[in-house]
């Protein structure tokens, strides 16, 4: 009786984790669906939501216990390969954390985000902000910014990058648009196009989370003097960049 009461108990205290857990998820998708990135991420957070639901009704006496023996070991190395792969990647993200820049690099390429009407999204102001101390501190530099006008944006991510680096006092005369590319692998091949790759050194502009991505991507792209110069992120949407950048990463290997 002690034994049944021990294993009724373990099992409620699963049920309330999951439970906890899903309605985390819930809220996280609303915060991340209220700031208008511009992407429907946020639906993987509701997704997430609904398989911790499942997972605590999942644990319900008795319910694991009389699955096949051969399911259940499936299912537990899923998950072991799963988690491994995962933290394998974010460790790689990770890596990117790191400003490897250097003084008077010839040209910086900032990379595009979501803009508005109002101005650059909050992801994107971060990335123009660091640009604009390289700026500042490397008055020689030139700045190409890159990426096109997406179906939700009042003008191309160039164009509404070029206004808030001039609205902070940067020459026009020293930045370069690119407002064709559609994502990342094209903002750097594009912006390619505007410098001596082979002779010119370049820093990469983005956010700490995309920063590893993004470098793999410029190398691959056969820039060599090139250094990474990471932005800031808001830390209360990082769980989703980080989870984002993690399906980015596992898609750019798969794709070579």
């Amino acid at each position: 009786m002690i034994l049944s009461f021990l294993c009724y108990n373990s099992l409620m205290k699963f049920r309330i984790f999951w439970s906890i857990l899903a309605v985390l998820c819930f809220i996280y998708g609303i915060l991340v669906f209220l700031t208008g990135s511009g992407t429907g991420f946020f639906i993987v957070w509701f997704l997430l939501c609904a398989l911790c639901l499942a997972c605590a009704l999942f644990s319900g006496r008795g319910r694991w216990k009389r699955l096949p023996k051969a399911l259940k070991t499936m299912l537990i190395l899923i998950l072991i390969v799963f988690l491994g792969l995962f933290f394998f990647v974010e460790a790689l993200i990770l890596t990117g954390f790191k400003d490897t820049s250097k003084k008077d690099l010839d040209v910086i390429i900032v990379l595009g985000a979501q803009v508005y009407e109002s101005g650059p999204s909050v992801v994107l102001k971060h990335r123009l902000d660091e640009a604009f101390d390289y700026l500042q501190e490397n008055p020689a530099t030139v700045c190409i910014v890159t990426g096109a006008k997406g179906p939700n944006e009042p003008f191309s991510e160039a164009e509404g990058m070029r206004r808030y680096l001039i609205s902070r006092g940067i020459n026009e005369g020293r930045i370069i648009l690119e407002d064709q590319a559609l994502d990342t692998k094209q903002n750097i091949s594009y912006s390619m196009k505007l410098f001596d790759a082979k002779k010119e050194s370049v820093g990469i502009i983005s956010n700490n989370f995309h920063m590893y991505r993004a470098l793999r991507l410029a190398k691959k792209a056969g820039l060599s003097d090139v250094y990474g110069i990471p932005a800031p992120s808001t830390p209360l949407y990082l769980p989703n960049n980080m989870l984002r950048e993690f399906f980015g990463v596992v898609k750019s290997f798969v794709a070579g």
